[in-house]
């Protein structure tokens, strides 16, 4: 099989191909992540390696009540190939008519469904949803048997090695996922308890795919290429969800893909990470996006920067693509000048 990072272009894939397939071609995927994974975000990834992205967490109830501003959630750009769902909620009843919904809606484009039972935020798992589900397993299996009875395309599960702290109930909850017709299973090495602190048990992945004949995606402490070449290299994962190590570095799924393969990586310097950070914004603008998520993601590119700190501090009072924009040209020649210093021997 060629190395799709040879090419230096976009993985693309036929619309029958099955996750193995895209799997195999490209085992770094980028994550769903609530609040950042938006169509501006995937395509930035996609263009450096993302041959498969997720949409953000979708609210079933959300898509029940025909809310356009879920669905904004759910549909691609029409730059984007493809797109992988994010469900959650905690009704079979609404998964069901949600799935119907995004097939009609997304077409030929939807990759694949995947329920979220691995959010740990308060205010869903409340509600019974996210990673509240893995305390009630026979809800679980009816949610993913009401999804599969109408969908068209894979559906998948994310999960978490355990709801509250102990021994790891991913293997067992997995293996009622797959009988219950989940076509892969994604599993993060943290409980929910946990949330995001402590380190990921990257030891979970092994133990589910043990018990499971589907593939399985390994997730948690992927914060480098590096990182996510180590745990498709060491575990049983057959792709890797890549979430906050997308931060400021869409390059990463290249990178990942190009060190898994023996190769090597160059570092991303401050004059592409400009040059990425402007792309970004350019693509709000265009698809008509709210320019105040430049204040996040602005952050991110400009890390390690010189005077990173206070350039930091000037975005968050940015307001428009302009405001960015000009803010950007005045950081590219601050910092050329300051490469020019040491350069003119002074």
């Amino acid at each position: 099989m060629s190395n799709p990072v040879e090419r230096g272009a976009e993985v693309r894939f036929p619309c029958t191909a099955s996750l193995p397939e895209r799997f195999s071609a490209q085992p770094f995927l980028l994550a769903p992540m609530a609040g950042v994974t938006d169509a501006a975000y995937r395509i930035m990834c996609r263009r450096r390696g993302a041959a498969m992205a997720y949409s953000e967490m979708v609210s079933v109830a959300g898509l029940a009540y025909a809310s356009e501003k879920t669905w904004d959630l759910v549909l691609p750009a029409a730059e984007e190939p493809q797109i992988c769902v994010q469900l959650f909620g905690s009704k079979p009843e609404q998964f069901a008519s949600a799935v119907c919904a995004v097939q009609e809606r997304v077409g030929e484009r939807l990759t694949a469904i995947d329920i979220n039972m691995a959010c740990p935020a308060r205010k869903v798992i409340t509600k019974g949803e996210g990673s509240a589900l893995m305390e009630a397993p026979e809800v679980a299996e009816e949610i993913v048997r009401a999804a599969v009875s109408e969908a068209q395309v894979p559906v998948t599960v994310k999960l978490r090695k355990s709801f509250r702290e102990g021994p790891a109930t991913a293997p067992d909850f997995a293996a009622r996922m797959e009988a219950a017709g989940a076509a892969a299973v994604a599993v993060h090495g943290r409980t929910a308890r946990q949330l995001y602190t402590g380190k990921a048990d990257w030891s979970v992945i092994d133990a589910v795919a043990a018990r499971v004949q589907v593939p399985v995606i390994g997730s948690g402490d992927v914060f480098s290429a590096r990182d996510a070449a180590c745990m498709l290299a060491d575990t049983a994962a057959s792709a890797v969800f890549i979430a906050r190590g997308t931060y400021g570095n869409p390059w990463i799924f290249h990178d990942a893909q190009a060190l898994f393969h023996g190769g090597c990586v160059e570092e991303h310097g401050w004059a592409e990470r400009l040059d990425a950070l402007q792309e970004h914004l350019d693509l709000l603008r265009d698809l008509g996006l709210h320019m105040r998520k430049a204040r996040t993601f602005a952050a991110w590119y400009l890390k390690g920067m010189p005077n990173a700190a206070a350039w930091r501090a000037r975005s968050v009072a940015c307001e428009s693509y302009e405001d960015f924009s000009a803010l950007v040209d005045e950081i590219r020649d601050a910092v050329a000048a300051t490469q020019a210093v040491p350069e003119a021997g002074v």
